[in-house]
């Protein structure tokens, strides 16, 4: 495992080093220590490494992963695994606004809470989240699965597109277009799956279902002329 002293040796010589690791690289375990709430750590990785940071990070860690698995062991500032294409990302404490925005694959796991505008913009990724979430999460999301384990804020996937919205709590607003659903048996196993990888013994028969009503943005030929 490699070692790193972020207070000491800085940022620019951390992202330098886990940027040169490959598919073929033999230093594939990295341990972050001091931290202190320093922004963009671990971001545009591209290789199968495991990065675990001991301790809270700034804005946008772990940014634009790729095939990484980015663990912080404490809370994370506004735009954590922001444009996430693959791999995993797990944070231990609380999350900040725009967690997972406009992230195209992947799992984000937020085992505390998840602030205002999670999943804004989501293109495939998968979010799930431990706790609750703020207002405006999954706004305009467009694929991809947003699990919540706890309560929705207000304006739950406004203007939503293609996503699927799972929450096992109350929301206290939908925004526009966006509906409660039927759970049918492929959700149940979608979220089965989810919760599994995401480490939560929550059961999926206690969630609903919330997706796009599919009226915001259809063209309706028999309207032609309104437009």
């Amino acid at each position: 495992m490699q070692t790193y002293d972020l207070e000491a040796d800085g940022l620019r010589g951390l992202n330098s080093a886990l940027h040169a690791q490959s598919e073929d690289t033999t230093q594939t375990e990295w341990d972050i220590v001091n931290p202190k709430g320093s922004h963009a750590i671990a971001v545009g990785l591209n290789a199968p490494i495991e990065v675990t940071v001991n301790g809270s990070t700034g804005y946008y860690c772990a940014g634009m992963n790729q095939q990484a698995t980015v663990k912080v062991k404490g809370s994370v500032g506004p735009g954590v695994a922001e444009n996430m294409m693959s791999g995993t990302v797990i944070v231990e404490g609380d999350a900040s606004q725009y967690a997972g925005a406009t992230g195209h694959g992947g799992l984000l796991v937020i085992k505390g809470n998840a602030s205002s505008r999670c999943g804004i913009s989501m293109k495939g990724i998968d979010i799930v989240v431990h706790g609750n979430i703020g207002h405006m999460s999954a706004f305009m999301a467009q694929a991809g699965n947003l699990v919540v384990c706890g309560d929705a804020g207000d304006a739950l996937g406004d203007s939503l597109y293609e996503a699927r919205l799972f929450v096992r709590g109350s929301v206290k607003s939908l925004g526009a277009d966006c509906i409660e659903k039927e759970m049918r048996p492929e959700h149940i196993e979608i979220l089965k799956d989810l919760l599994a990888r995401a480490g939560s013994d929550a059961k999926p028969e206690e969630f609903k279902r919330y997706g796009s009503a599919r009226q915001l943005y259809n063209f309706d030929v028999d309207n032609a002329q309104a437009y």
